[in-house]
């Protein structure tokens, strides 16, 4: 906490040129949790959550709450365009009952109630007995949602008999399945990738020796690359897009520029920091960037990390849709207004608003840039050349546009 805080108190928060005070904000959703909070309690889970630390060892929560109000929910989070303030207080409510396994330890205590409720598809009625009272917590990640307190589990039993769609319970029940295969006929079911990062993480896809745990963090990567690996096989064989062209659109204070290019399969994200946040707390403005040609890449995108693969399925989505192929650089923008890190489901879902907006053609790549320009001049107050100069991908369309001269 720095001197303007001490000195505002949460009373204005234009003070530190934030458009939120993160103080009231944890004091507000703290109060709800130590009003509502019980040892013991009834209510639904509507997921599990795997811990990666300690891994292969690691701490399984049944997440819960006494009163299910959409509390797992980023689809409809997004369809119906949910504050960053609400979803805190939802996820903040959230109690993440956990218990120690190994990622192979599938005959441990609870294990089979927590692959129960990864697999229905709807939250489950349980009954809950923790070792205290919880207290407030709130834990954050960039990849996976917040969750309210974790407090070890003691006792716990499903009291209804969990909803499980046929093609669910049909990829389960296949031990010599491959898990990717697994995911993609599911997802070509309309079971989405939240639900599909379920079912991965409390291992119950794939050929039955392949089976364990996967923490949520790895398993929504995971998910995300998969689909998109399968998508990018397909558009491979699709027509190349006949203009440039820009769409733009955002979520909770992300937003994305994307330029398409008349060109076979490429990506590159650049991902910039143009406001303050909780953990940007600078007026400089910051850059990351990841890149894969037609090939694809070789090892993981470190830079931008988990958001690259989110985005990246939500427009192979879009490329698929339109059946064509195109050379995509994606630029995201990460605003003050995204004041508080609610999981990559934001980034994917911003994407995807992207994608649904309405494309503007140009004759030219010139043409193209110089509107980007202008956009994000007008949009974020900066100068764009500096990251388009970086830029793998338009440095390959330049190189390979002087090499078809000669």
């Amino acid at each position: 906490m720095n001197i303007r805080c001490i000195k505002c108190k949460g009373r204005d928060p234009s003070i530190c040129g934030r458009t939120y005070c993160p103080i009231t904000a944890k004091i507000s959703a703290q109060k709800k949790v130590n009003l509502e909070a019980k040892q013991e309690f009834f209510g639904q889970s509507p997921n599990v959550f795997v811990g990666r630390y300690g891994y292969p060892n690691v701490n399984v929560g049944i997440l819960g709450v006494e009163h299910y109000e959409e509390h797992d929910n980023p689809l409809l989070w997004s369809r119906e365009n949910y504050d960053i303030a609400s979803i805190i207080n939802l996820r903040s409510s959230l109690i993440n009952s956990n218990f120690k396994a190994k990622v192979t330890g599938f005959k441990e205590r609870f294990m089979e109630m927590s692959k129960e409720v990864g697999m229905a598809e709807k939250p489950v009625d349980v009954e809950v007995g923790l070792s205290k009272k919880p207290s407030f917590s709130l834990s954050f990640s960039q990849d996976t949602m917040p969750h309210g307190p974790s407090i070890e589990l003691k006792r716990a039993r499903i009291t209804e008999n969990p909803k499980i769609p046929a093609a669910v319970d049909k990829a389960v029940d296949d031990i010599d399945l491959k898990a990717s295969l697994a995911l993609n006929q599911l997802y070509k079911k309309n079971i989405d990738e939240h639900y599909l990062t379920r079912l991965l993480s409390i291992g119950t896809l794939g050929m039955k020796k392949q089976r364990k745990l996967v923490p949520t963090r790895w398993s929504i990567t995971a998910v995300d690359d998969t689909l998109a690996k399968a998508m990018i096989s397909e558009i491979k064989d699709y027509g190349i897009i006949n203009d440039y062209t820009v769409m733009f659109g955002g979520h909770l204070g992300n937003y994305y520029v994307a330029l398409f290019f008349p060109e076979v399969w490429s990506y590159e994200l650049f991902e910039t920091y143009v406001g303050k946040s909780t953990w940007h707390d600078s007026e400089e403005i910051t850059t990351m960037t990841d890149y894969e040609s037609f090939d694809g890449r070789k090892d993981y995108a470190s830079n931008t990390a988990g958001g690259y693969y989110a985005a990246r399925l939500a427009v192979l989505e879009y490329l698929k849709r339109e059946k064509r192929q195109a050379s995509v650089l994606l630029l995201r923008f990460i605003t003050g207004e995204y004041y508080a890190p609610l999981g990559v489901w934001v980034v994917r879902e911003a994407t995807r608003k992207a994608m649904a907006a309405k494309p503007l053609n140009f004759e030219s790549k010139e043409l193209m840039i110089k509107y980007v320009q202008a956009l994000v001049k007008k949009k974020f107050g900066i100068n764009v050349d500096a990251i388009l100069r970086q830029s793998i991908l338009l440095n390959n369309i330049k190189t390979q546009r002087k090499l078809g001269e000669f």
